[in-house]
This record gives C-alpha cells, structure tokens and sequence, in this order.
C-alpha cells in the first residue's frame, strides 16, 4: 500500500527546531512500537513528506499555531508573522502528491499546526493542547485519505491489513 509519511518520522530533520520526530530512532517509543513501524515501511510504498518545508519554509524556523482554524485560517508564529500561505501551499502539494499517486492513507506528526489529526496547540503558545486539525490532515481527511499519527501505529497497521 502507498503511505504519505510526515519526513519527520522518517528521521529527516525538517521539524521547526531543526530536528526530527524518528519514530525508529526516538527515545519515546518503544522497541515493539519501533518494530511495528520498521514492518510497515517494509512492507508498503513509503512517500515521505513535509507540508512545512514544501510550502517554502525553512529549516530551522520559528514555531507557528493556528490561531483561527475557521475559513479563513490564519498560522501565525511566536511574533506574530503570518505564514498561512505556506500551510496552504504544503496542504495543497501532500493532496496532489496523494491525488497523483494514489495514496489512500498517512500517517502524520501529531499536534503539528499541518498534520496533527485530532490534537493541535491552540494558538496562544502556551503549549495547551485542543481537539482540532492541522491544515494538511483537515485538508486530506476532506478528500478521503485516512490520517494516523505516530502513536496510532495499530489502527494503520489494521487499516492496512483491512485495504490491501
């Protein structure tokens, strides 16, 4: 099966720190959920992705929150520039990546402002966590592509062995 992977995951460095979210190499997983991840990257079509980095931001870059997540949506970071042209440019490039290849499924970095599928920071940079969507999960949820996250590693794996 094809999966959009957030490169994070994947060990690339394009977090907004300059850092990564390895799941392989991270210390906040555990050897069985590390395992499962390693057998799902060898068993599918991996497509790694970074809706930040393709929107035009750099690497490292400020820290950025939705701070309205109704149309229209407004990112902004700590001092308060706005970057939602570059959410939407990578929401946009990981739906015509998924439309062109036929990818069905992510798996995404939780609470990111652009793949957090069921939490989000809500906007005022206090670290306080909300239901909510980044732009990329809301904007492939709506076209039909399912989205995990890092700790949801089963139900994908299910997802997979469910549509393959």
């Amino acid at each position: 099966m094809k999966i959009l992977i957030s490169a994070c995951l994947l060990g690339e460095d394009v977090r907004y720190d300059g850092e990564n979210s390895s799941i392989a190499q991270g210390s906040s997983f555990t050897f069985s959920q590390k395992e499962l991840f390693m057998d799902i990257l060898c068993d599918n079509d991996i497509y790694s992705f970074c809706p930040e980095v393709s929107g035009g931001l750099p690497t490292p870059r400020e820290a950025a929150e939705i701070v309205s997540r109704t149309k229209p949506f407004i990112v902004q970071n700590k001092d308060k520039t706005d970057v939602t042209i570059n959410f939407l440019v990578g929401a946009k490039g990981a739906l015509d990546l998924c439309n062109e290849e036929g990818i069905k499924v992510a798996l995404l970095k939780s609470k990111s402002p652009s793949c957090g599928n069921e939490e989000i920071y809500d906007g005022t940079f206090s670290k306080n966590l909300i239901q909510g969507q980044g732009l990329t999960a809301k904007l492939l949820i709506e076209n039909d592509i399912e989205v995990f996250n890092e700790n949801q590693l089963n139900q994908l794996k299910k997802f997979i062995k469910t549509n393959s």
